[in-house]
Formats: C-alpha cells, structure tokens, sequence
C-alpha cells in the first residue's frame, strides 16, 4: 500500500519529487511567515504552478484537499511541532507529535507523512524525543500503507544563525540520514552538503531510501538554481523547498524553474531562462 502512495509523490516520467513546504506557521516564528501570511492564496498559486507536493500542518492541509479536481499536488502532512528555531531558545525545548498522526493523515487523504530528526548543538534531550516519535508513528505508517519521511536536520548554533540555517558538514549529515534509515524512513528529507558535488555520499549512505534535499534559508536565485542542478546530478530523488519558493517576489515561475531541474535535467541557466520568461 505505501508503493500506492508513493507514486503519487513521485513523477512518472522521472521517478523525482519536487514538494513545496508551507507548514512553517507551524513553529511560532514570526519571521517564518513572510510569503504565507495569507496561505489560502500562497497555496493556489502554487496548485496552478503544479509541484508534484506540498507540505501542510493538519490545520491548513484543508485549503489544499478541498480544491475541486484531480490534478493537484499530493498532501505531504507535517506530523510534529517544535520550538527550536528561534536565535534566542526558550528555557524548556520540545518536539511533540499530533495525536494519531497516522489517522489523521489518512483522514486528510495524504500521500506521505513527515516528523523530524534534530541534531542540535548541546540539546540531546530534543533528539531523544525525535527518536521517540518516530518510534512512536513508524508502526502505524506500517500498518496503514502509510509513507514515512523522515527529516534529519543538523543545527548550527541557534545563537549564531538560527536554527533553520544549514550545517552543511557531511560528517554530521551522513551519520544522521543513516540514523533514519535505520528507524525506518520510506523517504529522507536532508540538508545539502557544502559542497554540493559531494552529496553522493549522502545518497549512497541513504541505500534504497530516496532522498530529498531541503532547502534552507533563503537565497539568492542563481545559488539556489546551480545548487539544484548538482544536486540533481549526484543522485538526489528531488527536493523539498520552502521559503526560497514562497518568499520569492514569483513563486509560480521558481516552481516552474525549479521543476526543469528536477524532472527535465535543465540546466541552472535553463531554469533562469524559464524563470524570467514566465513559461
């Protein structure tokens, strides 16, 4: 049942994935907001874009599911919560799951759910309870046919960037995306490496898993492009980008641009050319 699911997630044609994050109103972040302050309208004009995801929380998953038709992108549900992003951490840090996250996801007709897998600098406590949920949901994903991404994300120092700024260290990335493969994910959501040729490596440890590449902070459009492309070229099954697609001042051609890459093997310059144009 979970290879029914799948390939609703993952094109025809090229076996990649391109899903757009929009569940981070989610983690009580002002700053997270910027693009998505009316996310009805953010998540039409990224259905008329046609990624073949998008990543919503339970309570905004209904602006997408209750649009009529049969084209529209797959429901990636987000399953956790967490206060760890912010530069300034809060005195008791958390990771909590929804209640019955499997249920409800299958109520919400998703095609994949998504929980967390931090390594952040000094808090072993928050990965603990990573570990535990994932635990916890990784049963019932079995049982229901549901698929399973998890996301391994490796912090830098909250006080220096933030805690949704990439450490890009492929020796703190590999040993946690084997770490979730070994929990039993379906699907990897990682963090780049650096350097990007290098990401290979992070394929190979993944094995069979598919691996999708996150995408961090925001950044300019030619990085964020030549940076796909590569990735691309090293064997990652798609990506999933949040804010460098729905803080964009046009959202609709970065998904376009962005889909070149990932299904058509355009080019960096291919994708700005589709990117200027509108196409």
């Amino acid at each position: 049942m979970k290879d029914y699911r799948l390939k609703r997630l993952f094109n025809a044609a090229s076996g990649r994935c391109f899903d757009v994050a929009v569940d981070h109103g989610f983690f009580n972040e002002f700053g997270f907001l910027s693009g998505i302050e009316d996310l009805a309208s953010a998540v039409r004009t990224l259905v008329d874009a046609a990624p073949d995801a998008i990543q919503l929380t339970l309570g905004q998953a209904p602006l997408l599911q209750s649009l009529p038709g049969r084209q529209k992108p797959s429901l990636v549900l987000r399953t956790d919560v967490a206060n760890v992003y912010g530069k300034d951490l809060p005195r008791t840090l958390f990771s909590r799951m929804i209640a019955s996250p499997v249920e409800q996801a299958l109520r919400m007709d998703a095609s994949c759910v998504v929980v967390n897998l931090f390594r952040i600098p000094g808090q072993p406590e928050v990965g603990d309870q990573c570990v535990q949920n994932i635990l916890s949901i990784k049963p019932d994903c079995d049982r229901f046919g549901m698929p399973l991404m998890i996301e391994p994300l490796v912090f830098q120092s909250n006080e220096k960037a933030g805690g949704y700024m990439v450490d890009g260290d492929p020796e703190k990335i590999i040993p946690l995306v084997r770490q979730a493969v070994e929990l039993g994910a379906d699907i990897i959501k990682a963090d780049p490496t650096d350097d990007a040729s290098e990401y290979h490596r992070v394929v190979q440890i993944a094995g069979r898993i598919p691996v999708l590449v996150r995408g961090g902070g925001r950044a300019p459009d030619e990085e964020i492009l030549a940076r796909t492309e590569v990735l691309i070229q090293q064997g990652a099954a798609g990506i999933v980008y949040g804010r460098n697609v729905i803080q964009h001042e046009n959202p609709s051609g970065m998904t376009k641009a962005l889909m070149a890459v990932v299904h058509e093997g355009a080019t960096a310059t291919d994708a700005a050319a589709i990117l200027t144009s509108g196409r």
